[in-house]
């Protein structure tokens, strides 16, 4: 993950759980970085995240998808349309990063097939070599197995990156299910994915609700991107404030 195109700022990118491009397009002129179209979660079908990866720019770094488990089907669809970065859930060991690695590398690194349905998609004299350079592939740790398992799952050749669920995380703990957490055993765990992606030179990210809580986790460099903020999350809360506001309730 390169920040070159950012002036040096970490990405900031949105999850979108609705199937629309103008969200995608909204997103991305308020000064979000990139999107992670969500199918594991929320309403978009693959075929609607198909189509909203092609309202990001096409040289955009940071167009992900998060899937819903590592079936190689429709990841391969998901990166044929221009995914820059595929997400797989609950990953708990080296053999399942390895297969998320397959499923989203170009040999010799992976067994991902050739076959674009995008125009010069990854412009290079090695089409599968600026390929697997263009794409990351990232591990999301989301329970106390991943968390003890994780120096196997961060050394997995063709792995670059591990992204944070802290509210599944937080469950896995026995805690309730909410992100952000100043202490703890999530809190200790993200300390811990820090110091181990640092040493394996693998990125890491976490998904927040909470600007200031993710400003924080950036300045102290525990991470290096976030997922700020989910679409349908951000209408619910304008929603409620508007009818608060106009009843004049709290």
């Amino acid at each position: 993950m390169k920040w070159d195109s950012l002036g040096g700022q970490p990405p900031v990118l949105l999850h979108q759980a609705l199937p629309s491009l103008s969200v995608t397009e909204w997103a991305l002129a308020a000064g979000y970085d990139g999107m992670v179209v969500d199918l594991q979660h929320g309403e978009v079908g693959l075929e609607a995240a198909c189509t909203m990866l092609r309202a990001a720019p096409r040289g955009s770094a940071y167009s992900y998808a998060r899937v819903g488990g590592l079936d190689p089907a429709p990841i391969l669809r998901l990166l044929d349309s221009g995914a820059r970065g595929i997400i797989a859930p609950t990953i708990e060991s080296g053999e399942q990063a390895r297969m998320l690695v397959e499923a989203t590398k170009y040999p010799r690194v992976g067994n991902r097939s050739l076959g674009p349905s995008r125009p010069n998609l990854y412009p290079g004299q090695s089409y599968t070599e600026a390929g697997n350079l263009a794409v990351s592939t990232i591990a999301q740790i989301e329970t106390v197995a991943g968390v003890e398992n994780a120096e196997s799952i961060i050394a997995t050749s063709g792995l670059d990156s591990i992204y944070i669920g802290p509210a599944d995380l937080a469950v896995s703990y026995g805690l309730p299910g909410r992100g952000d957490w100043e202490d703890g055993p999530v809190r200790d765990a993200i300390v811990h994915l820090s110091t181990l992606t640092k040493a394996h030179g693998v990125t890491l990210g976490i998904y927040s609700g909470s600007s200031p809580y993710a400003a924080d986790l950036l300045g102290r460099e525990l991470v290096d991107y976030v997922g700020l903020g989910i679409d349908l999350v951000f209408v619910n809360r304008a929603a409620q404030e508007s009818i608060k506001t106009l009843r004049g309730t709290k």
